[in-house]
């Protein structure tokens, strides 16, 4: 029976073939399995490298490590993903949340008073992880998150008891439906905005998302327009518009706010030198 050590970078390998991964975060993800499985953390693995996984571990793991060999996201199988310092439960009815997100809560809190009250909305929240990680850092703010699928909600309201976040409301809407005359001092979403033929929808984790929280149309824009459309009757005065997007897509999505009457509109590059979050005002009167 093979040890902790030896399972360790046998399995490694086998994952850095099978899915053309660095060897290094094959590694890692070995590790996470057998965390998850053992109940323990990473650190547990290297004082006892030497151990034997026990009948029951050894099924479940051999159970996990098959799923990821086939490609199933890591983050599905142990059902979280750490984003902006929290952990998050997580299943195949939301998106995984990705580092690249942080951004754009980094640019919300930034435009979001520290100990003031005021409105924010997340539209098409997912798991929550924009609204929660906004709201538990700015505890006076009301955080409303919006998303149509009440599968996903169901993910965001576990997340939001677990990681409590009293001044968060959750609500099923198709983006601003739900919402009737309501306004805020700030909007963020990450909404879909691959484009419905993009072959990358074939490949990797995101064979496994929710494709209706990745596509958007031919050219991925569609509820970009939705959104940027809309936005101005639900901003207040002074109110700021942000949203995630893909790397090639600035100056459309520049382009789309500056037509929807939004001003100092703008796209931030993320930590590779990308293009990712675009933004703008709702002039004050």
């Amino acid at each position: 029976m093979a040890t902790l050590a030896e399972t360790l970078a046998e399995d490694s390998q086998k994952l850095q073939q099978a899915l053309g991964l660095d060897l290094r975060e094959a590694r890692l993800e070995i590790q996470i399995l057998l965390c998850h499985v053992l109940g323990v953390p990473r650190s547990w693995l290297i004082s006892h490298d030497r151990d034997h996984l026990a009948d029951t571990a050894a099924q479940a793991y051999a159970a996990s490590l098959a799923r990821r060999l086939s490609g199933e996201p890591i983050a599905y199988i142990v059902g979280r993903r750490e984003f902006f310092g929290l952990e998050f439960f997580t299943t195949p009815a939301v998106l995984i949340p990705r580092p690249e997100t942080e951004l754009l809560v980094e640019l919300a809190l930034e435009r979001i008073p520290q100990n003031q009250p005021g409105n924010v909305l997340d539209l098409g929240t997912g798991s929550g992880v924009i609204a929660i990680s906004i709201a538990k850092n700015r505890p006076f703010a009301t955080v409303s998150a919006v998303d149509q699928s009440q599968a996903a909600l169901a993910v965001a309201r576990e997340n939001a008891a677990r990681l409590q976040v009293p001044n968060l409301r959750l609500l099923q809407s198709n983006w601003f439906s739900s919402l009737e005359d309501e306004v805020f001092e700030l909007i963020v979403s990450n909404p879909p905005y691959v484009e419905a033929a993009d072959p990358h929808l074939l490949q990797g984790d995101v064979r496994f998302e929710p494709l209706s929280a990745l596509a958007s149309g031919a050219d991925g824009l569609d509820d970009i327009r939705r959104i940027a459309a809309a936005a101005l009757q639900h901003l207040k005065p002074g109110g700021w518009l942000l949203f995630e997007h893909g790397y090639n897509q600035g100056e459309r999505c520049r382009e789309i706010l500056r037509q929807q009457g939004l001003s100092a509109v703008e796209t931030i590059r993320d930590l590779a030198g990308l293009e990712r979050v675009s933004l703008g005002v709702k002039e004050s009167v």
